[in-house]
């Protein structure tokens, strides 16, 4: 409880991980606020029925709210008027402020706590922030809503965070770069998804490290880093250490 994840990827694609923290916290019974800023609904679902989850089942009782972000960027330039009193939660992209305000308050009144919930815990999935600084936010308004994010729903609610940005350590894009260096910096858990420098491997799609932040809770302790190698399936996910992939037994 109260912890913020960092799934990071750089030369591949990490959403694997975030369909596995989805079906995870949703077999768990926790309630889950999912943004999904970069895939539609029928994609989340299709894969998470895969992985034995139903999204829709998943609505309708109320364990998840699902912000469909390709949607409500459409909605916003070209379609629907906003209702009065119901302001989108992507509303900066008109231009009328220049914050994240409306996104977290979305965030909070989906996992404020009501009578008769039954669920174990709130949880925030965002997939991905990466997408906000495309779509013009400024770093400062992502980090800021990432902070009161935390403080929200890990301080106060006591529950999880699960975020997931793309990188690319030679890119030029230096906004995004300094968004993800700060994540790094105030996450408990980083899951760093990389693709193999040798290139493509049939039997191998690329490495993951899990650096365990102690340094964050405990200024005398040092991070623990495990590194793993692991290939993508069609309902799982292998994981193994390097060298010992089919490709090299």
């Amino acid at each position: 409880q109260g912890r913020f994840t960092l799934l990071r990827d750089t030369r591949t694609d990490g959403s694997f991980l975030v369909h596995h923290f989805l079906s995870f916290y949703l077999r768990a019974g926790c309630k889950v606020c999912f943004v999904a800023l970069l895939q539609s609904f029928n994609h989340y679902s299709i894969v998470a029925q895969k992985l034995g989850v139903s999204l829709a089942a998943a609505k309708e009782r109320g364990q998840l709210i699902f912000l469909e972000g390709l949607k409500s960027c459409l909605d916003l330039l070209f379609g629907e008027e906003e209702q009065p009193g119901q302001p989108s939660p992507l509303q900066f992209l008109r231009g009328s402020c220049s914050d994240l305000r409306a996104l977290f308050d979305f965030v909070r009144a989906a996992l404020a706590p009501a009578d008769g919930d039954s669920w174990k815990g709130p949880v925030l999935l965002l997939d991905d922030l990466s997408v906000l600084l495309s779509l013009g936010a400024a770093p400062v308004a992502v980090l800021d809503f990432i902070h009161y994010c935390r403080v929200s729903v890990c301080c106060q609610l006591k529950g999880n965070i699960v975020v997931l940005v793309h990188s690319n350590e030679d890119s030029e894009d230096e906004e995004n770069e300094l968004v993800v260096n700060s994540l790094c910096h105030h996450s408990d858990l980083i899951l760093w998804a990389e693709g193999l420098a040798t290139g493509f491997c049939k039997d191998v799609y690329g490495q993951i490290k899990i650096i365990r932040r102690l340094s964050l809770r405990q200024a005398a302790e040092q991070d623990v880093v495990q590194t793993y190698q692991y290939k993508i399936q069609d309902r799982n996910v292998t994981f193994f250490a390097r060298g010992l992939s089919a490709a090299v037994l």
